[in-house]
């Protein structure tokens, strides 16, 4: 594991808050001049600990009332069907995220839509008719407590 100084810590952890916050205010805050802390910044670019930046859109505000996580199952995975499912799923504007799973389900994906009528026609209609699944079984989200999620950094204070 790639060592961090305290003071990259801190990049990362208010970062995670605020990915907008200038070199100069972010300097400040971890107790450090500009200077080395955009190269520390740059530092941390470079070596793809900080992968980019987003912006974090409300669902809600944009129409997507439906959330939604799909376990899938496929029939085999000798055959090409992991291959294709995850080709599928990458064009699905639907999945926000997915991942590969250990256990019952093979997949698990996070879906959006703006109602259950197109819950209803991305699973049975889509999802349900691609060869190699087996099995699909969705939890509704009634609340999200917490998440998108930052990625826990305690361990590197240590």
């Amino acid at each position: 594991m790639p060592q961090f100084d305290e003071f990259e810590v801190r990049i990362l952890d208010r970062l995670q808050h605020d990915g907008r916050k200038p070199v100069s205010e972010l300097a400040q805050e971890i107790g450090l001049s500009a200077t080395p802390c955009a190269r520390r910044f740059d530092s941390l670019q470079e070596a793809g600990v900080i992968a980019g930046f987003r912006a974090v859109i409300d669902r809600r505000a944009v129409g997507l009332m439906v959330e939604v996580f799909v376990h899938v199952r496929l029939t085999s995975h000798s055959d090409g069907s992991p291959e294709a499912f995850i080709a599928a799923v990458e064009r699905m504007d639907e999945v926000s995220a997915c991942w590969t799973l250990t256990g019952a389900h093979d997949f698990l994906m996070q879906v959006m839509v703006p109602t259950v009528d197109d819950l209803n026609e991305f699973v049975m209609h889509r999802l349900m008719r691609m060869q190699g699944v087996r099995d699909v079984q969705t939890q509704l989200v009634l609340q999200n407590i917490k998440g998108p999620g930052r990625v826990p950094l305690g361990h590197l204070r240590r």
